[in-house]
This record gives structure tokens, sequence and C-alpha cells, in this order.
């Protein structure tokens, strides 16, 4: 019986991923829907972005620049931000451009200080998109291993800076009767994250936190768009991946494309979005609407991928589920 149990499972899984692999490219369902960027809702809008120095930042940066917003970069590193700025190009890029320095772990009061300056960059507009990109994440360890240093580390740029800032800034935004959250999560804020538990944590109390936030001011005009990526092709300030070696054998989204998704999504003001290749996708659908299978797939490969990242191997294959461990 409890064989019979297991086959039937199995048999499911496959069929959702072959399902989700023919049905779906890159995103949810909703997500893919809305085929174009909706541009008015983004032209001459300010929007302010952490960790915008380089990989998802420094693209999403390129691509509202050129559909026209008024842009505030932040991130720890000033020059990184100046070289960013000078490759912009846009109705207001990259002369209006302005640079906010800004390090997520300074305490209140020196955010408190950075959100003044970004509400009077641009007289009589006040930031109306807040794009919540910086992060810290380190490299795959198990549960039992994180030191309370990695822990405190992460905590404090991924959830408690960003709630900080956000506490701050949303008074303004009420004021004026609207404002924007677009909040960088990730899919190991949706489902299990072996080898990740503290970065997945953090990405759960991300989650959680701005969806309750939306609930409680959606009505005074506060939206919130959370979105999940899967693993995403990055590339650092000289163009080099920094996914390393792993490109080869872990299908990633772009992460051109994966902007392109989420300005898409922002701008259409949607409240979730996913974005990923299988089986990542497949297992966000399997632990969303059903999850005992997601679950049980997820404790099923939850050790092989903890050995096969510290083996630097593919830590996204369906070969996990059977035991086996692609090289990079």
């Amino acid at each position: 019986m409890l064989t019979l149990f297991f086959i039937s499972l199995f048999l499911i899984l496959v069929l959702s991923a072959l399902l989700f692999k023919f049905a779906i490219s890159d995103g949810d369902f909703t997500l893919l829907s809305r085929r174009h960027v909706k541009r008015e809702e983004i032209e001459d809008k300010v929007v302010w972005i952490t960790g915008a120095s380089r990989g998802i930042g420094e693209i999403l940066a390129k691509q509202l620049a050129s559909l026209g917003a008024k842009l505030i970069l932040s991130a720890r590193n000033e020059t990184e931000l100046e070289r960013v700025r000078k490759q912009l190009t846009g109705k207001y890029a990259p002369e209006q451009v302005k640079i906010l320095p800004l390090d997520l772990t300074s305490g209140e009061a020196t955010l408190k200080e950075a959100v003044d300056k970004a509400e009077s960059f641009f007289p009589g507009a006040g930031v109306d998109y807040m794009i919540h990109n910086a992060a810290y994440e380190r490299p795959k360890i198990t549960a039992l291993d994180v030191t309370e240093e990695s822990l405190k580390a992460t905590f404090n740029v991924n959830v408690f800076g960003t709630i900080c800032l956000t506490r701050l800034l949303t008074p303004f935004m009420l004021r004026r009767g609207r404002g924007h959250f677009v909040v960088m999560s990730s899919a190991a804020g949706k489902t299990p994250a072996p080898g990740q538990a503290v970065y997945s944590a953090s990405k759960y109390a991300l989650n959680g936190y701005f969806h309750s936030l939306r609930s409680e001011l959606c009505q005074k005009g506060i939206k919130v768009t959370v979105v999940c990526p899967g693993p995403i092709e990055t590339s650092n300030g000289s163009g080099a991946t920094t996914s390393g070696t792993k490109v080869s054998s872990e299908k990633r989204v772009s992460a051109e494309r994966c902007v392109e998704l989420t300005v898409i999504a922002a701008s259409h003001g949607l409240k979730e979005v996913w974005i990923s290749y299988q089986p990542v996708l497949a297992v966000m659908y399997l632990v969303q609407y059903m999850p005992t299978i997601g679950y049980w797939l997820m404790d099923k490969v939850g050790g092989r991928r903890v050995e096969a990242a510290a083996q630097k191997g593919n830590t996204y294959s369906l070969g996990l589920l059977f035991g086996k461990k692609k090289a990079a």
C-alpha cells in the first residue's frame, strides 16, 4: 500500500512537471498573461532602488531609466553607483539620476536621513516606487552549520533594515495617498530551500510582512508587489557571471528577463509573481496548491541538495529526486 502511494505521488509529480513545462516558460500564469509594461505607470515616476550597484539592481536601473523613470540609486558602494549612473540612458538619465549611498544595517537614525533626502530630491514629487532589492546571501550550508554572525547579517539586511526603511518611508506615501513597494523576495520564501535555511527564513519573513502591510494599507493607496525569482543568472560589475561554473548545468532565467517581468508585474500592480524555469516553478505550484506532495518532494531531495551544493553540483536538478547529483 505504501509503495502504491509513493508511485502515485511520483506519477503526479511527473505529470505536474510536464504540464508546467509546456504550459509556461519562465513565470507564473498571471504574470505571463501581462505581456507588456504599462509605460504610463513608470514614466515620470520617482523610483528608489536599493542594491542598485550590480546584478538585478543595476539592470532594474537601466530598464527603468529607459522607460522614463526618475531614479534614486542606493547601495553601500558609491563608486559603483556612479559607474551604473554613467551607463544609464533615458528621459532623465543620466543627468538627473540621484545617488544615495545607503547601508541598511546603519540604524534607524541614518535610514531616516536617507528617506528625508530621497523625498526631497525631486521638487514636488516624492518616492512613488520603493524597490527593495538589496539582499545578503551566503553559500549554501546546512541549517545547523549557520553561524550566529551569518544569521544576524542576513536578517539585518534582508529583514530588519528593509522593514525599517519601509516603516520610515510609508508615512510620506500615505500623505500623498499613493505608493508602491516592489519587494525582490525569492522562491526560497515560498518553498523549503535545503542548504539555505536562514536565507529562506529571511525571505519568508519579508513575504509575511509586506503582504500584511498591503492588507492593512491598500485602502489608503499603498500597493505591494512581491517578486519571487528562482535561480537567476546575474553578473557583477565587470560582466562576469556570479554563478561561475554552474552556468552549464543549471538552467537560470537571465537577470534581464527577470527584471523585465518584474517591471511588468509592478506596472500592472500584481500582488505576487513567480519567476523561474523548471523544476523550481513546478515545485512552487505543488507547495502552494498540493502542500503534502510539495513538502514530500522537498524532503526527498533535501539532503541530496545540500550534498550537491558542497560538491559544486547542480542544486536544481530533477536528478536529485532519484539520488543523482549532476556535476557542475
